[in-house]
């Protein structure tokens, strides 16, 4: 077997082949989907992004007799040590040809530059936060990704646990057709009425005429909203501004709901359009004519992504969640709409699990979020 070598990424030339790298590993994969090249390049840290603005990373490739066959990137996140007081690296991006010694190869690189930076741990992966596209798929393979869901060859689990990995956090993929929203469970009606009766909830889509501002407002609803859920970290205010501006042209204001009491917006519930199969028409690049493809009749797209439902701690006892998924049906049904994707949702959310459940939906898909902690002895063993 040729010589492995594993070699960081520094110069705009290895750049661009640790970017291009998945196109090999993927082109005999119908369910792959390129990613859009300049955002894949930013939330690297190879053009400027705010998540780097405080937060460092270090990217690395594997070559074999001159052919690129794995990549990886160690993450520090500076936000994640501070909120939880501990010293945890990460990993994102990886990609590897079913290569044993480029796997190991490639996280023992990664480790030991995160042990250099204070790294005492390592989860992933995270692109490079659980913000943006995390999770390695483990189930689901037969079917291609949603907008903004990452997907990957089956062998990468082996490769990520035989290097010391195990799971830590299962987030599952949720789908429906909107033809069996006709067949909700009509308690589920009932519980939303008397929800907006008794609260005075009343719901509203984006505002077109205060686009910019509806956006951001959006996004600190989800900040706010997180505040106990595994492992997340805020937005910072740079990347809610570079978010918002990225999601501009992408949102359709229809599809993004706003729950408010008594003027005061306390909920959102966020769709968007599966932009997949015109990000693959144009092979992730978006200039000089695939943004217009992309935004092209948005109509035409009949399958979409509902990413997230958020509501402020202090009214997340009061079944708001349920308000803007009823109302959402009937945006979805007046778009034509034929597919909807949840996603992602932990394992641990056992309310939004039981609430799509009970909608009917199913588990097509299954992420995981690894970590290579030692285990935690049970009670009374040692």
């Amino acid at each position: 077997m040729s010589e492995l070598i594993i070699r960081p990424v520094d110069s705009r030339s290895e750049q661009r082949r640790f970017v291009r790298l998945p196109w090999r590993i993927y082109r005999d994969d119908p369910c792959w989907m390129p990613p859009l090249v300049m955002s894949q390049e930013e939330l690297l840290g190879f053009r400027p992004h705010p998540f780097y603005e405080r937060s460092k990373s270090r990217s690395f490739l594997a070559t074999r007799g001159g052919v690129d066959v794995g990549r990886i990137t160690a993450i520090v996140n500076a936000g994640h040590v501070e909120r939880y007081g501990e010293n945890r690296g990460f990993f994102g991006f990886f990609e590897c040809d079913d290569d044993a010694a480029a796997a190991r190869g490639l996280f023992g690189a990664a480790r030991d530059w995160l042990h250099r930076e204070g790294m005492t741990a390592v989860r992933g992966p995270v692109n490079p936060s659980q913000n943006y596209e995390c999770g390695l798929l483990v189930d689901g393979f037969d079917t291609p990704p949603f907008f903004m869901m990452t997907h990957n060859r089956p062998w990468y689990g082996r490769l990520v646990e035989d290097n010391g990995f195990g799971k830590i956090e299962d987030m599952y993929a949720f789908w429906g057709e909107t033809k069996m929203l006709a067949t909700i469970d009509s308690k589920l009606g009932v519980m939303i009425e008397g929800v907006k009766d008794r609260f005075g909830v009343k719901v509203r889509p984006l505002d077109r005429s205060r686009f910019d501002e509806e956006v951001r407002m959006f996004l600190e609803i989800y900040n706010s909203s997180l505040g106990g859920t595994w492992g997340f970290v805020p937005l910072t205010d740079g990347e809610v501004k570079h978010m918002a501006a990225s999601l501009k042209h992408l949102i359709v204001p229809e599809l993004a709901l706003v729950a408010e009491v008594g003027g005061k917006p306390i909920g959102t519930v966020f769709c968007l359009l599966d932009y997949n199969p015109r990000i693959k028409a144009s092979n992730g690049r978006l200039l000089p004519f695939g943004f217009v493809r992309l935004l092209w009749n948005k109509r035409g797209i009949k399958r979409m992504r509902a990413i997230s439902t958020n509501v402020v701690p202090e009214y997340q006892a009061w079944g708001v969640g349920l308000v803007l998924m009823g109302a959402l049906v009937q945006p979805v049904l007046d778009w034509g709409m034929e597919e909807v994707e949840f996603s992602w949702v932990l394992e641990s959310n056992h309310l939004s699990k039981r609430t799509l459940e009970r909608g009917g939906a199913l588990v097509t898909k299954t992420y995981r979020i690894y970590q290579d902690d030692p285990p935690t002895p049970k009670a009374g063993t040692t």
